[in-house]
């Protein structure tokens, strides 16, 4: 700090902020806390929250250059800043709207750089919000002499956070002049980087409406509209489709169902021919007494008394390949599916094809 000529004004500024650092941490560590608490009902979307106070050789730096503006440290308004990164482009939307509901933001200093549109400047392209405690907020939380300090808040998402950790890494935004060639593909990175963020946000969107839309339907009993996947499996599964099926299994010797992820069977389903969760229903409704009688063969001479809660989608899918007149080699495929290869699903195969013929599915 020595080789920093600072006037007599702004000595007194840099010894002032040296004495009050200490509070200046206490503060950050508050706000911290306060918007992972805020944010935390976003689920998965805040990606960081993280925060510095300005380095007492950094603030030197500062006033060496701009000093003249300001004429009291409580002029400065970054003295204090935090970082809130958000995974989506339309999340910082909401992270916006939670810090301007929950603090008291100095507009006049408040700058949402987006509006600039310089595409070179993606990375940088975040909200910078100046804002101080609310009155309720400095008094829950034993700030009341630090209620007056301002402190910045900027949001981005994470694709410009990244983007931005790249320009500085690489230098980009430093006093060399970069190569034209250089810039331009500075420029066209940028711009497809912008474009990509805005389409996740508009995937995740349309995606989200999609699930409603298919809720509803489930709702309504329409499963003849829902095709078949992941995710609609999943929700088709909050139904407990198979629940009365794995009760009926189980109250043959008595057992315990143990939970466990049914997930793995969407695969097998669609395998299968099945497009919809109509498919999937029919399945059940049709192949339910095989199922069980093949279930019941197979654990009835045993003292189990513990089953997974696959046990019913599993005999349903062997029931049905069984009813198809399919062999030794697709019910053993199954199994491999599910379990990995290895030699007893071969044995188990032939026993599933002698447990079919005596009772009559083959």
């Amino acid at each position: 700090m020595e080789d920093i000529s600072l006037d007599m004004r702004c000595q007194m500024m840099l010894a002032d902020y040296e004495q009050r650092r200490p509070s200046y941490e206490k503060l950050l560590d508050a706000i911290k806390a306060l918007l992972k608490q805020y944010l935390g009902h976003e689920g998965g979307e805040l990606t960081l929250v993280s925060g510095r106070v300005k380095k007492v050789k950094s603030l030197a730096g500062k006033l060496a250059l701009k000093g003249q503006k300001y004429s009291s440290i409580e002029d400065i308004t970054d003295l204090v800043g935090l970082r809130i990164v958000m995974l989506y482009n339309d999340g910082v939307e909401k992270a916006s709207s939670i810090v301007e509901k929950n603090f008291d933001i100095d507009w006049e200093n408040t700058v949402d750089k987006r509006k600039t549109h310089d595409v070179q400047s993606f990375g940088y392209n975040s909200v910078h919000y100046i804002c101080r405690l609310t009155d309720k907020m400095a008094k829950e939380n034993g700030l009341e002499e630090l209620k007056n300090v301002r402190f910045e808040i900027q949001i981005r998402s994470t694709l410009q956070h990244v983007w931005a950790a790249v320009e500085h890494d690489i230098g980009y935004k430093s006093d060399i002049d970069v190569p034209s060639e250089y810039v331009r593909s500075f420029g066209r990175l940028a711009g497809m980087l912008e474009l990509i963020d805005e389409e996740f946000s508009r995937i995740r969107m349309s995606v989200n409406e999609y699930r409603h839309r298919m809720e509803e339907l489930l709702k309504q009993g329409k499963t003849d509209k829902i095709e078949l996947t992941m995710d609609s499996f999943k929700s088709f599964l909050r139904l407990e489709p198979f629940k009365k099926l794995n009760e009926r299994i189980a109250a043959v010797n008595h057992a315990e169902i143990f939970d466990t992820s049914l997930l793995p069977y969407c695969t097998i389903l669609k395998q299968l021919g099945m497009k919809t969760l109509d498919d999937v229903e029919r399945l059940v409704k049709e192949r339910f007494d095989d199922a069980f009688h093949l279930a019941r063969y197979q654990i009835g001479n045993t003292d189990l008394d513990i089953i997974t809660s696959a046990v019913g989608i599993q005999n349903l899918c062997i029931a049905y390949l069984l009813r198809k007149g399919c062999g030794k080699l697709a019910l053993k495929r199954l199994l491999d599916y599910l379990y990995g290869e290895n030699e007893y699903n071969d044995s188990q195969a032939e026993n599933l094809l002698n447990t079919a013929k005596q009772l009559g599915l083959q």
